[in-house]
């Protein structure tokens, strides 16, 4: 930590205050997420700083909000893609033959599908809410981390560490959880904040087209679908939670690659 980069301290400063914000929300938001406290489109004031959006909600207030449900969605959503992604990208691995050929074929399947089309197909049919975000977001990226992870594993398979447990007797599970994932940290810990990011994108994107996140609960992607039209007038209501995710992003980027370069660096150090 003595030696982090300034563009780690960037990362992490911006990252800690997007999340504290999200946890705390409803201690530092000035008003309730769907209360109606002034005219549209007020511009910025000592009462209400970002101004008020479409119908006359408190804009900064929806955007604390905001942030919360689309970092607890993208949170969750890159929690399950990655039990679920690793674990089967290393069954795989370890199992081989016809096992990792059914596996590896039904997630090249899925993946031949965007992502985006296969979202709006099942949630065109399906009641959307938080939980049924959550899983279908984190099942279809799962496909991602198994494509990652078992790339991973098919490497560490071979070394003669794991040979030595086979021979011991070991179970499946002991291998993966005890040989193979401490030796797959680097890359997948990387992938973590990089996946987030396409999932703070991705629930944005949802709720922007209208099968994401529904009114009266707030996410970033939905307050720019709300104040979209104030663009014609100038009114830049749509464009903070815009910001809000870009900034987001670059920082759990610039994180990301301290995190990938330190770890690397740190295994090199032990070899």
């Amino acid at each position: 930590m003595k030696n982090i980069p300034i563009s780690a301290m960037i990362g992490l400063f911006f990252t800690g205050i997007y999340f504290l914000a999200a946890i705390f929300a409803p201690l530092i938001a000035p008003y309730g997420m769907a209360e109606v406290v002034g005219d549209v489109w007020e511009p910025s004031s000592s009462e209400h700083l970002l101004g008020t959006d479409s119908i006359g909600r408190d804009l900064l207030t929806r955007l604390i909000y905001g942030g919360r449900t689309t970092i607890f969605i993208a949170t969750a959503a890159t929690a399950l893609s990655f039990v679920t992604g690793a674990v089967l990208g290393f069954f795989a691995a370890v199992s081989g033959g016809w096992v990792d050929q059914v596996l590896s074929r039904f997630v090249d399947l899925i993946m031949s599908i965007p992502s985006l089309i296969f979202a709006l197909v099942v949630l065109s049919v399906m009641p959307t809410n938080m939980i049924t975000l959550i899983i279908l977001m984190g099942l279809l990226d799962s496909t991602r981390v198994y494509r990652l992870s078992r790339a991973v594993a098919v490497d560490i398979t071979v070394m003669d560490y794991v040979e030595a447990a086979r021979l011991r007797g070991e179970k499946t599970a002991w291998i993966i959880f005890r040989e193979i994932l401490p030796n797959a940290l680097s890359p997948l810990v990387a992938e973590v904040g990089l996946r987030f990011i396409f999932m703070v994108l991705f629930i944005s994107t949802l709720s922007f087209l209208g099968l994401g996140v529904q009114p009266p609960q707030a996410d970033w992607g939905g307050i720019v679908k709300e104040n979209k039209e104030g663009i014609n007038y100038g009114i830049q209501a749509a464009l903070y939670p815009a910001y809000a995710i870009a900034t987001l992003c670059i920082s759990i980027n610039l994180v990301a690659d301290w995190i990938l370069n330190r770890t690397t660096s740190l295994k090199g150090g032990r070899g």
